[in-house]
């Protein structure tokens, strides 16, 4: 098979596409025969060398990824053999080795994938999915909310969007440039605004006559986020869950919360990480939160997906796809 494989941290050029020995699983596990990839964000910083409390440094050589979708097509010992031939998707924890024509999943992280959704669709709601479930159970949106959404075309960015409409609130949408700003309002955002643009956020202010956000959910950090806490009313909520620079923005004015929402947070959730698995998959199949897959890649183009996701290329969800597969 074919894989993509680290052998030292680095920019993208790290990434190689070789070929590598067949897969076996062992007990309890079974082996997916790979039709969709996850690309998460994290993955580029790891690449390079982030670590954290949740992070451990890479251990390498090793293969990235942790978000699959695929059928089975081997199961080890102690698997029923049912499972043969099931369409399923897994997040593989901090296992990684998800960049490949094949992955080792264990029989308990498995979901089967809901009838008629893509396989491109079931990863974008393992991961990206999963996370906005989480990110939306620590910080519930109410129908009189007017939520300011950073880095909106993003793939947890349009779920967002696509929350707020379901729960009847008002949805202010940024992005970068015009061809992201038109995602945004395809997604169904109230107002959505270019923050590349001199004094956007007087734009916006200008637009909401007088009104503040109550709630701004910021993937991006920096400059971006300290506007939209200026944008933010007294008593409102500002929700982090990422940054796109060495380290998120810090913020002190006890009238207006400020929480990071990922990490140990999501982890210790009641119901586990699965609940919000299972989550993201239901509302992905009844269509009220539907991952856009914006972005696919070949694996072997695995480098290129890395560049483009940092330099903010991407919309939506990006994914692989097998070179065989295309």
């Amino acid at each position: 098979m074919h894989a993509i494989r680290q052998y030292e941290l680095g920019g993208p050029e790290v990434l190689r596409y070789e070929e590598v020995k067949d897969l076996e699983p062992g007990e309890g596990q079974v082996r997916i025969a790979v039709d969709a990839i996850g690309v998460h964000f994290i993955d580029t910083s790891l690449r390079a060398g982030f670590t954290s409390a949740v992070h451990k440094p890479l251990e390498l050589p090793m293969t990235p990824g942790r978000e699959v979708a695929g059928r089975i097509d081997f199961v080890g010992k102690g698997v029923d053999e049912s499972w043969l031939g099931e369409r399923v998707v897994a997040h593989l924890g901090m296992a990684s080795g998800g960049y490949a024509e094949q992955a080792l999943a264990a029989v308990g992280s498995l979901h089967e994938i809901p009838q008629g959704m893509s396989y491109a669709t079931a990863v974008a709601s393992i991961g990206t999915g999963r996370t906005t479930a989480g990110i939306l159970d620590q910080a519930p949106i109410r129908a009189d909310d007017i939520v300011l959404i950073t880095s909106a075309a993003g793939g947890i960015g349009v779920l967002l969007i696509q929350a707020v409409n379901e729960a009847g609130a008002t949805s202010v949408a940024l992005a970068g440039g015009a061809d992201k700003v038109a995602i945004a309002r395809e997604q169904g955002a109230a107002m959505a605004v270019d923050y590349r643009i001199d004094g956007w956020d007087e734009i916006v202010r200008r637009k909401l006559g007088g009104n503040l956000a109550t709630l701004v959910f910021d993937g991006v950090g920096g400059a971006p986020a300290d506007a939209a806490f200026g944008l933010l009313a007294p008593g409102g909520r500002m929700m982090q869950y990422g940054w796109h620079g060495e380290e998120p923005t810090t913020y002190d004015d006890p009238d207006r919360t400020v929480s990071m929402m990922l990490g140990p947070q999501m982890m210790a959730r009641p119901g586990g990480i699965r609940s919000l698995e299972e989550e993201a998959l239901a509302k992905a199949g009844d269509g009220s939160r539907v991952p856009l897959v914006g972005s696919q890649y070949a694996l072997s183009d695995a480098a290129a997906a890395h560049l483009d996701l940092v330099e903010r290329r991407t919309h939506g969800k990006v994914v692989l796809v097998p070179d065989a597969r295309l």
